[in-house]
């Protein structure tokens, strides 16, 4: 088990905690979706009200290294400063550490806030550099990660700095390591695994890993058709993912012998084109036309998917069922997110396009736990340690 902010004092220390502010700004530099910010304040009002010296620090965008005040998070600065009704300073500093912001620390007064620049300002963050940790080291007592969502890069703001400071995580990871690691470690039963997305090659470590924990794994969204090829079915014009085709085999192979119910999809929607008023209709998986490509899955599926998940006490949840984009394309993943949410099931949705769509379709409340990191939550569901988590101390 690993430490969090309740586990050290910090009243009147110095704390630097790592958020994930990487939000969507537009082109007047307003915030149009401000949920990770939202995710971050129950670790930063549990620091003021403990009297801390607060300094966050976050990632925003690519600016690979250089000055690029697209990327500022002086609008991040703004929107904490609203949420917790009190001014989060902001230094705008290029070098994101420089006398300028010591001197903004120093004078830091406890319950205080700050906020530092785009740490991908500086090449050394994404380096994992040392002298960079270092330097953000010295403004503080203690390091706090909540980011999970960066939780599986070894930057020198994830990683590295652990080397100089003592090392807790805030809130959001707590819940992220306990429902995800709960999941994989000690499941309630049936547990089922959902998997979607585009290509079976970008899965195949979370499906290895997963067939020796799951009880069920439901396959659809584009990966599918990989499985379909494997198994000699005319898949038409749909994505293939042709060099994973023999893996495909394989993985389902492996599920029979483990006793793992591998479920594809029985019937899917198949257009013409891709394009949300291309002409489409419903086939058996096994027999779509030539030059129809598969969109979505198909109501017989969306019925035996939804069977699996009413009965299941764990389902874990990423990639779509199909281009959720497209509204005539939408109807699959959208009876998946809605069965998880009647469900009396733990159900974990493992952010990215998943997340996107449970929360696009209004069923985010309906979820035990939406993870706040795709990749972060891929890996850890791969049985991968997380640098940025294995690096916080054990209690």
């Amino acid at each position: 088990m690993k430490k969090t902010i309740r586990d050290v004092n910090v009243q009147d220390k110095r704390i630097i905690v790592r958020c994930d502010f990487n939000v969507p700004i537009d082109g007047d530099g307003r915030i149009t979706d401000e949920t990770r910010i939202v995710g971050a304040l129950p670790t930063i009002r549990y620091l003021i009200e403990r009297g801390a010296r607060t300094i966050l620090m976050s990632h925003m965008g690519r600016p690979d290294g250089e000055v690029d005040l697209k990327y500022t998070l002086k609008p991040v600065a703004e929107s904490l400063s609203a949420h917790l009704g009190r001014e989060v300073l902001f230094v705008s500093s290029p070098a994101v550490v420089d006398d300028a912001v010591r001197d903004a620390v120093a004078e830091l007064a406890p319950g205080g806030v700050m906020l530092l620049e785009n740490l991908r300002f500086r090449k050394e963050e994404t380096k994992n550099g040392a002298a960079f940790a270092k330097e953000l080291a010295e403004l503080a007592d203690i390091w706090v990660n909540d980011a999970f969502g960066t939780a599986h890069r070894a930057h020198a703001s994830t990683a590295g700095i652990a080397a100089y400071l003592p090392a807790v995580s805030g809130f959001l990871i707590e819940k992220e390591v306990q429902f995800l690691g709960d999941a994989v470690e000690n499941p309630r039963r049936p547990f089922v695994a959902i998997l979607g997305g585009a290509k079976v090659g970008d899965k195949i470590p979370v499906i290895e890993n997963l067939l020796n924990k799951v009880d069920s794994l439901l396959i659809g969204g584009g990966m599918a058709y990989t499985f379909f090829k494997a198994r000699g079915y005319e898949i038409g014009a749909s994505i293939l993912d042709e060099k994973h085709v023999g893996m495909a085999a394989s993985l389902e192979k492996a599920a029979k012998e483990k006793g793992v119910e591998l479920l594809l999809p029985t019937d899917v929607k198949a257009a013409a084109a891709f394009e949300n008023d291309a002409e489409a209709a419903f086939f058996d998986a096994d027999a779509i036309p030539a030059g129809r490509m598969g969109l979505d899955i198909g109501p017989r599926t969306v019925a035996l998917f939804g069977e699996r998940i009413r009965t299941a006490g764990t389902v874990v949840w990423n990639g779509p069922m199909g281009v959720f984009e497209m509204p005539n394309f939408a109807e699959g993943t959208k009876a998946v997110a809605r069965a998880l949410a009647d469900s009396d099931a733990v159900s974990i949705i493992g952010g990215g396009d998943s997340a996107a769509a449970v929360e696009q379709f209004g069923y985010g409340a309906g979820m035990s736990h939406i993870s706040t990191g795709g990749g972060a939550s891929l890996e850890f569901l791969e049985g991968r340690a997380l640098p940025g988590i294995a690096v916080i101390e054990d209690i």
